[in-house]
């Protein structure tokens, strides 16, 4: 089985095979984390085109009226001296704002601290981590025992230095995931991008020798997808020229490839058709269990699924927009829509249980581990050797339930259900230790729990499930800020059509009364991505302890609620996200919590959306907006970068009929001369090649040559998460708080 070492474990849904739509939604187009809620930003590998350029020209198709299309050529020196113009018009702004110093020192202090709980995942014997820090700002990756890792202090192994690396070959690399083969783990296929691009290249690397493999596994820049077969020979999806990717931009093609073996000479293993999102292979290696496969991402949330039987791929019935993973000798089916089934319905956001190969088989008998109501949605699971754990979110709150086969039971099989404890109003994500390949695994239930909450800082425990569920507290982050006085409520504010909409208020210590409160609200609402308790490290002592109220709006287009709040904000009904987050935003006034003049919001990718739709349509509700790497060109995102994968949230604005209700909110279309406008900051990254920094840069000259006056600032480095280091982090997030406060602090 490969490993691939992408994401913190604790920090993402665990990988099910194929699951390729969960976690593209994820991945691809990203849940960018609010300023105020994240320490870093988890690297991130996905698939997309080769050339950063390649996609960036203006096409033929752009619209005549357009007159900013050569702000899309994103290398071409007449866009970026425009961009250094304006990065140096914001900077001389921004960094004259008072204590604008002392609050990018207070977020690198964050960022850089030492103290931080390591992100780990577990292959083999030992535990693996990225760490970026001042002395390492690329990142050493790294890794110890799990012994080593419970010391206050471990002794980490260093088995690359991207620092080092990056100085001998003249790059600047950054890291971008490991894929390792199993069960021996010796080699790893290691994904580096320049600049923090999601472009990368792929390197074969000894995990004993710890160097680079002479003559080894190499792939050209590209944003691939790569499954070891065994240790001479990969299934990879790529850009192999001509008619290789799907409209998309991702891998159409899989081929199997041998070591030593030409790339080009590489036998086709299995092909998409142009129209897919991507395509992608998985193989499995659980001794009894062996499987492999390939997977067609029909459209974002929709995939077909092939298994190979006798060398022959052989589709698996499941509903279109259903993950379906295999868990041994089981089988785990993930719904997203109501499915009807051997005369039983069940309920969209459902999981069921089956036998794997009955289901094969073609019965239809399942277990419910899991089916919603109206408060509770499945967050994600882990499993195990023998054991499901669920977390659960309940009126976006943590709860666990794990699940155990009673082995009492003769069959049919029954399943035990109980409850972990976990505190109120916080979010505990997990992450199992288990490695299946490992036959006397000794930590085969093992559980990582990572709790968070706006005001305590995270803390890291392992949970043995064998044994009691008895936890041990492994890892726990210092105090950032003091939280003593502050205090953390849940409203509800109804929107236009009468639902009601959850948010989360964060108050500082000594509130203004008079409603003056500057207050920062941030949302996202979109990919069924769910916001929930995190702590508030940078915003604790950035904007909390100087007396700014947070907010978290959980509006429609998210997963909070599971697949049908997602599915109730898309397509046709996308405006229900934007009336959401401006019912929050009337109901903070109406409480007097803050007033127009005072309140700020903030949002990226697809809450940069979120946000231009929101200043447009309401600006009078608003004082400043924060707009990061965002979509805003809806004409014409689906022709830039994987603009085009999308169409299954936002529609095709090539077909009249969806251009109809995507032209009402498109901001770049709805933005008006002689509007009275809240001040604006975009931030963008040049590199950023999952969507396109022309949306924002077009944004801002459009607004210019109307007569606004927005700020806008783009990292040279970065990708979609705007900066490649924490140093750039702490830049980036530094101008974004000093706008908000020069904005929004009474007067």
């Amino acid at each position: 089985m490969s490993r691939h070492l992408t994401r913190p474990p604790h920090l993402r849904r665990p990988p099910r095979l194929p699951g390729l739509a969960r976690r593209r939604a994820l991945a691809l187009l990203g849940s960018f984390a609010p300023l105020a809620t994240t320490l870093v930003t988890a690297p991130l590998a996905t698939l997309y085109p080769r050339k950063l350029h390649a996609m960036n020209s203006p096409s033929a198709a752009a619209p005549p009226d357009d007159p900013f299309l050569w702000l899309e050529d994103v290398q071409g020196e007449q866009a970026l001296a425009w961009v250094r113009e304006r990065n140096a018009i914001a900077e001389r702004e921004l960094q004259a704002v008072p204590q604008h110093a002392a609050r990018e020192r207070a977020i690198l202090e964050v960022l850089d601290s030492q103290a931080r709980i390591p992100s780990v995942q577990r292959v083999g014997p030992w535990l693996y981590n990225l760490w970026q820090d001042a002395a390492n700002p690329r990142g050493l990756w790294r890794r110890a025992t799990l012994d080593e890792f419970r010391k206050p202090a471990p002794a980490w192994e260093t088995v690359l230095d991207l620092d080092a690396l990056g100085r001998a070959e003249g790059e600047n690399w950054t890291w971008g995931g490991a894929t390792l083969l199993g069960p021996a783990y010796r080699r790893a296929l290691l994904a580096l991008s320049r600049g923090g691009a999601d472009a990368h290249v792929l390197r074969e690397f000894d995990l004993v020798e710890l160097r680079f493999v002479d003559g080894g596994f190499v792939v050209p820049e590209a944003k691939s997808r790569i499954e070891w077969m065994d240790q001479d020979s990969v299934y990879l999806g790529s850009d192999f020229g001509p008619g290789s990717l799907t409209d998309s931009g991702y891998p159409r093609v899989i081929r199997r490839w041998r070591r030593g073996q030409a790339l080009d000479a590489a036998e086709i293993a299995f092909e998409g058709e142009a129209g897919d999102v991507a395509v992608e292979a998985f193989v499995d290696r659980t001794p009894g269990f062996e499987r492999s496969g390939f997977v067609r991402a029909t459209s974002f949330y929709e995939t077909r699924l092939w298994l190979l039987q006798d060398g022959r791929p052989v589709e698996v019935d499941k509903p279109l927009d259903a993950n379906l993973s295999f868990w041994r000798e089981h089988l785990l089916l993930q719904l997203r829509s109501d499915w009807s089934v051997a005369g039983r319905l069940w309920r969209g956001g459902s999981l069921l249980l089956a036998d794997a190969a009955a289901y094969l088989r073609g019965q239809r008998e399942f277990t419910a581990l899991f089916e919603p109501t109206a408060t509770r949605s499945l967050e994600r699971f882990a499993t195990t050797r023998t054991q499901i754990v669920l977390e659960v979110l309940d009126t976006v709150s943590s709860r666990l339930e794990a699940w155990r086969r009673d082995e009492r039971a003769q069959a049919p099989a029954r399943w035990l259900r109980r409850e972990l404890p976990v505190p109120p109003l916080s979010s505990t994500a997990i992450a199992a230790l288990h490695d299946p390949l490992l036959p006397e695994d000794p930590l085969a239930e093992q559980l990582w729990l990572r709790t968070s909450s706006f005001l305590s800082p995270d803390t890291l425990s392992l949970a043995n499930l064998a044994d009691g569920d008895r936890g041990e507290s492994v890892k726990a982050l210092p105090a950032f800020f003091d939280a003593a006085g502050m205090r953390v409520e849940q409203h509800f504010a109804h929107s236009r059509d009468g639902t009601r909409v959850p948010y989360f208020v964060v108050w500082p210590k000594a509130p203004r009364k008079d409603g003056r409160n500057p207050t920062l609200l941030y949302g996202y609402g979109g990919f069924e991505i769910s916001l929930s308790p995190a702590y508030l490290a940078i915003a604790g002592r950035t904007w909390l302890a100087q007396g700014g109220v947070y907010v978290l709006a959980n509006i429609r287009g998210g997963g909070e609620f599971g697949p049908a709040w997602h599915q109730a904000a898309i397509l046709e009904h996308k405006q229900r996200s934007y009336d959401d987050f401006a019912a929050v935003a009337e109901d903070l006034v109406a409480c007097g919590i803050t007033q127009p003049r005072h309140l700020g919001i903030q949002g990226g990718s697809n809450g940069g959306l979120l946000m231009g739709a929101v200043m447009v349509q309401r600006p009078e509700l608003f004082a400043a907006v924060v707009c990061q790497v965002p979509l805003l060109d809806m004409r014409r995102y689906h022709r830039l970068l994987a603009g085009a994968s999308w169409m299954a949230e936002y529609g095709d604005p090539d077909d009249p009929a969806q251009w109809a209700w995507i032209a009402r909110y498109s901001p770049y279309q709805n933005l008006r001369a002689g509007q009275r406008m809240p001040a604006v900051l975009f931030t963008t990254s040049t590199r950023d090649d999952r969507v396109h920094p022309g949306h924002a840069r077009k944004m801002a000259a459009r607004m210019l040559s109307l007569g606004y006056a927005p700020l806008y600032w783009e990292n040279i480095e970065g990708g979609h998460g705007g900066a490649a280091d924490n140093a750039q982090r702490a830049r980036m997030r530094s101008l974004e708080l000093s706008f908000l406060w020069r904005e929004l602090a009474p007067r």
